[in-house]
């Protein structure tokens, strides 16, 4: 495991508002703080509704739901080139600044004043859309955001020598160094293949 350097060296000051600014930095642990009890108090709840084995089932599937709004916020919300000069700022402010700098490590993972506004978004979505459901869906696609945070950190900062973390961080990286219209899953290739978004060096290997 590598250890948290904060490398503001690497980077820009997004605001003049020194509270924007500080609360646009992140410590990669605090998602996993903040998240790791909202994850356990509501499969706790749901599956005292609807049953543990249905509450892994749903749980399961609410990563899977993940793994497809991953791809779909990174490949047409992170990527989408506005047109207009506030268009830019924002987008460089969403995601542009991790692409100039992704080195960084303070500004990683998602700041709490988006992932928690997003997350009672989600959550409310869910309640519509899936009833008595929605608790162990909602835990679930947090479970898949928090790995999200937590896998996209390890392939900038630590060394990933397993099979598995090789393979992200090097498809991750393909992504920043040699095609960004491509490897937009970072938690998992999954969605690319479907989608066709895979890259060269990857189908070279498979063939």
């Amino acid at each position: 495991m590598g250890k948290f350097v904060s490398n503001k060296n690497e980077t820009i000051r997004l605001f003049e508002n020194p509270v924007l600014e500080y609360f646009s930095h992140i410590h990669p642990a605090t998602p996993l703080v903040v998240f790791i009890p909202v994850i356990l108090v509501t499969f706790y709840f749901g599956a005292a509704e609807i049953g543990v084995l249905q509450g892994v089932f749903f749980l399961i599937a609410g990563i899977f739901l993940w793994t497809l709004m991953e791809y779909v916020i990174h490949r047409w919300a992170f990527h989408y080139h506005p047109k207009s000069e506030r268009g830019k700022r924002i987008h460089f402010l969403v995601h542009g600044i991790h692409h100039d700098y992704p080195r960084d490590a303070t500004r990683l993972v998602m700041p709490l004043l988006v992932s928690i506004p997003l997350a009672t978004l989600f959550f409310l979505a869910f309640k519509v859309l899936f009833g008595a459901y929605y608790l162990n869906i909602f835990s679930g696609f947090v479970v898949g955001y928090v790995s999200y945070d937590s896998i996209h950190y390890a392939t900038h900062h630590f060394k990933m020598e397993g099979k598995i973390g090789k393979f992200l961080k090097t498809y991750h990286l393909k992504h920043h160094y040699g095609d960004e219209d491509t490897a937009y899953g970072v938690s998992n290739p999954l969605w690319d293949y479907i989608f066709g978004t895979v890259p060269d060096h990857v189908k070279e290997k498979k063939s």
